[in-house]
């Protein structure tokens, strides 16, 4: 049986891919560096370089090699190809990202939120820090990729709303609020599902398989990361951990979320969880901060044995404000320890890692954005 040859079209746009990806690596090279390093011919590269030029994807920087030998021209990408939007949206306020296809972030805009905004003001918010960046961008806004300190639908991308969570946005539907800015597709997820991708892309998770990010701050919540991928779930609520039942600190078995109220450390009329009290109570070396971060300990134990027992991990991650705060994680580590099934506990590392995480994705699709962009016909 014979394998039919691909076509010639097949054949100049994986060579137009390698080329373009060399440059989204490397911001500038020459036609000869693009040979040496995508091992493809100097003759199909300069073909490849005069039709992405044609079609605007590439341009001469106006820069020469020096030294001995032929001189070469220095190409990169088109000023105007575009860049994507990252954004935030969290009980801190929104925040607007513009990178391009380096990964390089050119622009920044942040507005402020009330810790229940509502549908109608997280909207005007992210319309307004959007408004702010665009104008830095040359080009369209080819993509965004959008995280959200709520539960995220992974069927239609809109916020949903549950029971008792700390952060009421309500039904929100960021890609619709973003269709007039933006004009391919716009990806939402849950701020911890970000973050527990950056720590595998660049933090303590760095090329683990199986783990589970563990978020502890304001809200409570978890990523479940199994042959690295994130797992969403049916309708992408998994991961919802403030109501799952462990030890309370009378002995008995409450929800997570409850335990907190025990301990007194929620804000006022608000299923959030007052930090700055919370570390007021549990540093130090009285026997109070001691009893209370035995208690912390037991109770968040008992969600990460559920999650050993569930998801098999190979490491617990534990971020936000207070996850990681060390004398909080060493108590949560020693008591888990003792457990009868327990792995080994790691401390987040990256900085801002639900916009890192979405920032990284983002990159991904504007390359594929670019390198997908219809091309005029070869001319004969």
């Amino acid at each position: 049986m014979s394998l039919a040859k691909p076509s010639l079209e097949m054949l100049r746009a994986l060579t137009d891919e390698n080329v373009l990806r060399a440059l989204m690596e490397e911001g500038r090279l020459t036609r000869a560096e693009i040979a040496a390093r995508t091992g493809i011919s100097k003759p199909t590269v300069s073909d490849s370089v005069r039709r992405l030029s044609e079609a605007g994807l590439l341009a001469d920087t106006g820069e020469r090699t020096t030294g001995r030998g032929r001189v070469g021209t220095y190409y990169s990408l088109a000023a105007d190809t575009g860049a994507a939007l990252v954004a935030s949206i969290s009980p801190e306020g929104v925040v607007a990202e513009t990178v391009d296809a380096f990964g390089t972030a050119t622009a920044r805009a942040e507005v402020g939120l009330g810790r229940a905004p509502g549908p109608h003001a997280t909207a005007q918010a992210l319309t307004e820090a959007v408004a702010l960046v665009r104008p830095r961008v040359h080009g369209p806004l080819r993509t965004a990729v959008v995280s959200a300190a709520d539960p995220v639908d992974r069927v239609t991308g809109r916020l949903v709303h549950l029971p008792d969570a700390p952060f009421l946005v309500g039904d929100l539907d960021p890609a619709a609020v973003l269709a007039g800015a933006v004009d391919g597709t716009v990806l939402v997820d849950n701020d911890i599902n970000w973050a527990a991708r950056a720590e595998r892309a660049t933090g303590c998770a760095l090329g683990v398989d199986d783990f589970v990010y563990v978020h502890l701050g304001e809200g409570l919540g978890c990523a479940v990361v199994t042959d690295a991928e994130v797992r969403r779930g049916h309708h992408g609520l998994a991961g919802e951990i403030a109501h799952l039942f462990t030890a309370g600190p009378r002995g008995t078995a409450l929800p997570l979320i409850e335990v907190f109220a025990e301990l007194g450390l929620r804000r006022a009329e608000s299923t959030a969880i007052d930090v700055d009290a919370l570390r007021a109570a549990a540093l130090g070396d009285s026997a109070t901060a001691r009893r209370t971060r035995g208690a912390l300990a037991r109770a968040v134990g008992g969600v990460l044995a559920a999650a050993v027992a569930l998801a098999d991990p190979r490491l617990i991650v534990l971020g936000g404000t207070w996850g990681a705060e060390p004398g909080i994680a060493e108590a949560i580590r020693d008591h888990f320890a003792g457990l009868p099934r327990s792995v080994p506990v790691a401390a987040a590392q990256v900085p801002e890692p639900e916009l890192a995480g979405a920032r990284t994705r983002a990159v991904e699709a504007l390359r594929t954005a670019i390198i997908t962009t219809p091309r005029p016909e070869p001319s004969a």
